[in-house]
C-alpha cells in the first residue's frame, strides 16, 4: 500500500516557548513529505523501551523544573527549564526518554527549530513517539537506534526567539507532523510528566 505524503498547514506559535515575537507567517509551513512511504521507519525496527526517564537532568530532571505543564494554556508538551534562570541551560545536554529509533532530526526553522522525533515500543508492543524541539544541536540522525539515557542533542533557544528551554512531547498517535505546540484539542498527545512517572 503506498503511503500518501502529509500536509502541513499554517503553524501559530503562541507565547511560552515563552518570550517570542514570531509572527504566523514566520512560522508558515510548505508541504512537508517527511513521513512519505520511503522515510518511514518500519516498526519491526524498533527496540523494545522497558523504562523511560525524564528528557533533561537525567534520570529524574535534576537541575530542572516544567516550567509550563502539558494543558496549561492548551499545550501540548512540556516546557523544561534549568531552575538556574534565564539562558543558563543553553547547549545543555537533551536525553532520549527510552530506546527508541529516530525518525526525525530536522531544521524546521521558524519557532521550531532544529527537531527530534524517537519512536519507541512499549512492552505491549504499542508504539509511541517522543518529540524534542528547539534543539540547538542534533546528535543524531534519521534512523538511528538510540537507548535511554542517551545524549540526542543540546537545548537552545531558536537564535533568540524564545528563553533556552526544551519543548518536549509524547505522541500516541503517530506521523502527525510537527503540530502546532498549542491546541485545545490534545487528541493524540499525552502528558509527558505523567506517562513518565508511569513507566519508570
Amino acid at each position: 500500500m503506498k503511503l500518501q505524503p502529509l500536509v502541513f498547514g499554517v503553524l501559530i506559535v503562541f507565547s511560552s516557548c515563552k518570550e517570542s515575537n514570531i509572527s504566523s507567517k514566520e512560522v508558515t509551513r510548505k508541504q512537508d513529505t517527511l513521513f512519505n512511504n520511503k522515510q518511514l521507519v518500519l516498526d519491526d525496527s524498533i527496540p523494545v523501551a522497558f523504562h523511560f526517564d525524564y528528557p533533561v537532568g537525567k534520570p529524574d530532571a535534576i537541575g530542572y523544573y516544567n516550567a509550563q505543564p502539558f494543558g496549561e494554556n492548551y499545550h501540548l508538551g512540556d516546557d523544561w527549564n534549568a531552575v538556574t534562570g534565564g539562558n543558563s541551560d543553553l547547549g545543555d545536554p537533551i536525553f532520549a526518554i527510552g530506546n527508541g529509533q529516530v525518525v526525525v532530526a530536522k531544521d524546521y526553522s521558524g519557532g521550531w527549530g532544529n527537531v527530534i522525533v524517537i519512536k519507541h515500543r512499549l512492552k505491549n508492543g504499542a508504539i509511541i513517539e517522543s518529540l524534542y524541539a528547539h534543539c540547538r544541536r542534533m546528535m543524531v540522525n534519521r534512523n538511528d537506534i538510540v537507548k535511554k539515557g542517551e545524549q540526542i542533542g543540546t537545548i537552545g533557544n531558536v537564535n533568540g526567539l524564545y528563553k533556552a528551554h526544551l519543548h518536549f512531547e509524547i505522541r500516541d498517535s503517530l506521523n502527525m507532523g510537527i503540530g502546532d505546540g498549542y491546541s485545545s484539542n490534545s487528541e493524540g498527545y499525552l502528558n509527558p510528566t505523567e506517562f513518565i512517572k508511569g513507566h519508570r
